[in-house]
């Protein structure tokens, strides 16, 4: 048997392996997913106080390996900070109870169409939670899931975020719209410009969504959508990665709305 493989999260079925500093103290923080043990490097033990004492207070079991054993059970590729949590899948929410989180007229959704990188989605989740948005909305298919690499990409944002996967992304914005909410997409070609666009449609329950690069929306996606949104360019490029632009359209709409009351 190869050194290290009794320590193998990848083993026990069903259970996955999130690394990093900030993806595994979020998740301890966040207490959403169920948690099987902790696997630290001990050389790296001084310095992870926090994740330490908020695992052993939540009565999860602490394993410190050495060098070689932490890097038999770590992703290969992967700077994992010399922290592996083992846990269960995230808990996704319904199309309904992704609606009903937040205060009603102040909920922001937002939905992904086409963003297959786990990075991309990891990151527009990290904007989006940061942004203060109440939930993010993914399709089933030829989408990035809530993976660890994206909880990785995220910095941890998507223990935080409620997600829902959705088989039907048009279908399921249509249900919000009948819920109240207005939605938007971003569309780099055409649609008011984000900066000079009324506050009016910034007001109530909203739903913004991205498509993928190059592709942009799809057209069943575009047609349920309430308008459309364009970040004005100046420079020579002809357009943002899905990320940059989630979060120029989130934090604008956060400067329309004025600053949370959350804490």
């Amino acid at each position: 048997m190869p050194r290290g493989r009794e320590h193998d999260p990848g083993a026990r079925r069903g259970l996955e392996r999130l690394v990093g500093i900030h993806p595994v103290r979020e998740a301890l923080r966040a207490r959403r997913r169920r948690l099987h043990r902790l696997l630290v490097h001990k050389g790296t033990a001084r310095r992870l106080g926090e994740v330490l004492e908020r695992a052993r207070a939540l009565d999860v079991p602490v394993e410190e390996l050495s060098r070689e054993d932490f890097e038999a059970v770590a992703p290969p590729g992967v700077r994992a900070q010399g922290v592996l949590l083992e846990a269960g899948p995230l808990p996704l929410a319904s199309l309904a109870e992704l609606a009903a989180f937040g205060e009603p007229g102040s909920r922001c959704l937002v939905a992904t169409d086409g963003v297959e990188d786990p990075q991309n989605l990891g990151a527009v989740a990290r904007a989006a939670e940061a942004a203060g948005a109440t939930g993010l909305l993914v399709p089933e298919r030829r989408a990035a899931p809530p993976s660890p690499a994206a909880v990785r990409a995220s910095a941890g944002a998507l223990e935080l975020l409620p997600v829902s996967i959705v088989v039907n992304l048009p279908r399921s914005l249509g249900e919000l719209k009948e819920r109240s909410f207005w939605v938007y997409g971003a569309d780099a070609d055409e649609g008011e410009d984000l900066f000079q666009a009324p506050d009016r449609l910034f007001e109530g329950d909203l739903v913004l969504v991205f498509g993928a690069e190059g592709r942009g929306l799809r057209p069943g996606v575009k047609a349920v959508l309430d308008g459309r949104l364009r970040i004005p360019l100046e420079g020579r490029v002809a357009s943002l990665n899905v990320a940059a632009a989630a979060a120029v359209v989130l934090f604008e709409w956060r400067r329309r709305r004025g600053p949370s009351d959350r804490s």
